[in-house]
């Protein structure tokens, strides 16, 4: 693989395809999850093969379940293998989750404990399915609701191992740390102080919803609304620290209009412009 343009880029949405046929290189790359991609033909792949001869292509999956206890699903894994073979993307990335219990698909990205023996096996499985694929992926750190009382490795520390380990690169999704900071109440900035940004070939940006609980705000990671302001603060400040890296803005459901979507693109390449902090305002 080679490497996606440091700029802002669009998750996919069909309804979208005529406008952005209808303006090439509006958008400096876009993502698709793969599962979405594995028919052999029709709309879908005519869509995405249009997207491929435009620009870069970045293919995220949701079903390879790598945090999972149980071996990897060598079925899925070759569905991967054989979609991006085909399009040949920039860049592929997963999550450190699991979402499969032997032949059950619980259609969730679900947490798991930070401890040693969860570490080897994760890391077990980005070795096999960079093995299988044929390439180096990205990693991403999740949003979570819950925290074990077994875990003995901080997030940030178990990632930096995860990399080191098995030389995967990682996606920052900067919502999810706001997310989790929020809902267990620890300072996000204190988390990216200490996030391995040297490994980072990928930022997702996204939108949240809010509950008020008696205990306090709980956020949910729904990819249904525009980037929160203290998103975007934390976002210029990681480019401050890192310099210009691809950046998606990530709308799944709710999505509007595609002006909608350019104009958070936009701020993004703001952002990326200035060189981040002096943009946060």
């Amino acid at each position: 693989m080679t490497q996606l343009p440091a700029t802002a880029g669009l998750g996919f949405k069909p309804a979208h395809f005529q406008e952005i046929a209808a303006a090439p290189g509006a958008v400096g790359f876009f993502e698709v999850h793969a599962e979405n991609y594995m028919g052999a033909g029709g709309a879908p792949h005519a869509m995405l093969s249009h997207l491929r001869s435009i620009g870069a292509l970045s293919i995220h999956g949701v079903g390879l379940s790598i945090g999972g206890a149980g071996g990897l699903d060598r079925a899925h894994l070759a569905r991967v293998r054989e979609l991006l073979d085909r399009y040949q993307p920039e860049s592929f990335s997963e999550h450190l989750a699991w979402s499969s219990h032997g032949a059950a698909w619980l259609n969730d990205l679900l947490p798991l404990p930070y401890t040693s023996a969860t570490l080897a096996c994760v890391c077990d499985h980005v070795d096999a399915v960079q093995q299988g694929l044929g390439c180096r992926i990205l990693l991403e750190n999740p949003a979570t609701y819950l925290t074990f009382a077994a875990s003995t490795w901080a997030e940030t520390d178990f990632l930096a191992e995860i990399a080191r380990r098995t030389g995967c690169g990682l996606l920052l999704d900067i919502n999810n740390v706001f997310v989790s900071a929020t809902n267990h109440r620890f300072d996000p900035r204190v988390y990216l102080a200490t996030f391995p940004l040297h490994a980072v070939g990928e930022i997702h940006l996204g939108g949240h919803d809010r509950e008020e609980l008696p205990s306090g705000p709980l956020l949910i990671d729904s990819h249904g609304n525009a980037v929160a302001d203290p998103v975007w603060s934390l976002y210029a400040e990681v480019i401050a620290r890192t310099g210009p890296v691809a950046t998606l803005v990530e709308w799944d459901t709710d999505v509007p209009a595609f002006p909608v979507l350019l104009a958070e693109a936009s701020r993004a390449n703001a952002i990326l412009r200035a060189g981040g902090r002096a943009h946060a305002a």
